[in-house]
């Protein structure tokens, strides 16, 4: 899968200004016919329109409509929301969570139309899933009371996120055995360094790691969870703030010893993605022995082989942790605008991608395209094309990670996917590591006040912790100045940064009741 950048702290939750600039996709004003919609999305990359044929062609027939789909590119659409959300010209519907936030919904609320009642007469799919689970519900109702988004539950999905892989051909050459603990990581690493651990007759090329700052001081029990949470967690069932735990201060601690070390890229602040990435995919040597990612081709391109995953590291406490990556819901997949003329007739429609067939097509590939149906009923992932990453040919067929989608408990027992690559890949990793993985802060909803307050806390309270972060990799100090640290945090709103938090927290529990 297309993922995952951990920078900004809270650029995926609270983002929610909305840019000015100018569309070029097809906005036709025409009048529209009954049962014809126009519908936005924004989808990461340029693949084509191949991803609206087959199943989703099928289902506008069947439900008596007509979709006029305008494709935005994520790299433009920011340009380009606000001219549809300002200029009057709205289309009837906005599909995927990709193309608004919620401080974009919260902050332009009458722009949408609620949806629980209507869904309560005509989505009896979406129905039967509310009732299996609640937090579905939750998920999607806002402060107010009302649902103004659709939800999806996505098929297939690991328990973890990224994790830690170490080069095994490195290894084998100094003779070194697997790390267990923290302790003998750092050993190792150690050893990359002083070593020729590549091979190639260069004592000073190898960087022993070459990943994020969370990955390295995971063992601590810094336990990141996904991307929407920011750097929100739970500790013992309440909701906490990783960057002034105590496990994130000795985490870091030991990253500064490890950076003075040389074992740590020295160039982790100042490098950007495709710096990094050039490194742990030179074409030449393996240059990088242990980094952070989603799987080994994925990371480190043509040099996977060399690289095995490192099994959670045993940390100061005796345990050992994961990113966990626990929940597959979320919200925003279908807002319908004050534009549309029968919004019932849609959500009919839109009640068909909440089946099992529909979601496995719309999240690799029509049947016969990206998915075998077999006559007991269970499904067979199709292989790429040769020469065709199956995460890209997924992307290109189907709706991937956005759009309407449900599937009940053990559906995921009944499809067979290719294990080499992609999702079946990563599904296979997940089963080693799966134990560890723990409850994460969940995707709770701001009212637009809440969310303003946030984003106004957050440029202050994202800034400072940045930079004592990297200056205490770097040069150290995080002991001597912690107490410091904790109070400037306070002084910028951090205790309102956390009373809004507990808040959004303590409603979401409350929605589940």
């Amino acid at each position: 899968m297309l993922k995952r950048s951990w920078k900004g702290l809270w650029s995926v939750v609270l983002a929610s200004s909305l840019i000015v600039g100018c569309s070029n996709a097809n906005t036709n004003t025409k009048e529209k016919e009954d049962g014809e919609y126009k519908i936005a999305t924004v989808r990461w990359s340029d693949w084509g329109d191949d991803f609206l044929k087959g199943f989703v062609e099928d289902t506008e027939k069947e439900a008596g409509i007509k979709v006029d789909w305008d494709i935005y590119l994520n790299s433009e659409w920011g340009d380009k929301k606000s001219v549809l959300m300002a200029g009057g010209d709205l289309p009837d519907a906005f599909w995927g969570s990709l193309a608004l936030s919620d401080g974009d919904i919260a902050q332009n609320q009458s722009l949408f139309i609620p949806l629980e009642d209507l869904i309560a007469e005509h989505m009896p799919n979406l129905m039967a899933a509310f009732e299996k689970e609640p937090a579905l519900r939750a998920l999607v109702t806002s402060p107010d009371g009302h649902i103004y988004s659709l939800p999806k539950k996505l098929p297939l999905r690991p328990l973890t996120g990224n994790q830690l892989f170490i080069n095994q051909k490195w290894l084998d050459n100094l003779g070194l055995e697997m790390p267990d603990t923290y302790e003998d990581f750092y050993n190792v690493l150690k050893a990359f360094k002083e070593k020729d651990a590549n091979g190639n007759g260069d004592l000073n090329d190898e960087i022993p790691y070459g990943g994020n700052i969370y990955g390295f001081i995971l063992p601590f029990g810094v336990t990141k969870g996904n991307d929407k949470a920011g750097l929100m967690t739970l500790k013992d069932g309440k909701p906490s703030y990783i960057p002034t735990q105590e496990e994130y201060k000795e985490g870091i601690a030991w990253m500064h010893q490890a950076y003075k070390d040389g074992l740590i890229d020295q160039e982790l602040f100042t490098q950007d993605d495709s710096m990094a990435e050039a490194k742990r995919k030179d074409e030449n040597d393996a240059l990088v022995g242990v980094a952070f990612g989603w799987t080994p081709d994925a990371v480190f391109g043509p040099n996977a082989e060399e690289y095995v995953p490192l099994a959670p590291l045993k940390g100061p406490d005796g345990e050992r942790y994961v990113i966990s990556d626990t929940e597959t819901y979320a919200r925003n997949e279908l807002l319908i605008t004050t534009q549309a003329k029968d919004p019932a007739k849609l959500l009919q429609w839109a009640d068909k991608f909440y089946t099992e067939d529909a979601s496995i097509q719309t999240f690799y590939g029509s049947f016969g395209i990206g998915v075998e149906k077999k006559d007991d009923g269970t499904y067979q992932v199709l292989n790429a094309p040769e020469g065709e990453s199956a995460d890209i040919f997924a992307w290109t067929n189907s709706f991937r990670d956005f759009g309407p989608k449900y599937i009940e408990a053990g559906f995921n027992e009944k499809v067979t996917l290719p294990t080499d690559s992609g999702d079946g890949l990563k599904l296979e990793l997940d089963k080693k590591i799966s134990e560890y993985a723990r409850e994460q802060f969940p995707t709770v909803s701001f009212t637009a006040e809440e969310m303003q307050r946030l984003n106004t806390l957050n440029v202050d309270l994202s800034s400072y912790v940045n930079s004592m972060q990297s200056k205490w990799v770097v040069e150290g100090g995080i002991e001597k100045d912690w107490d410091d640290y904790i109070s400037q945090l306070k002084k910028m709103g951090f205790d309102e940064f956390m009373e809004i938090q507990n808040t959004a927290f303590n409603r979401y529990q409350e929605s589940l009741k």
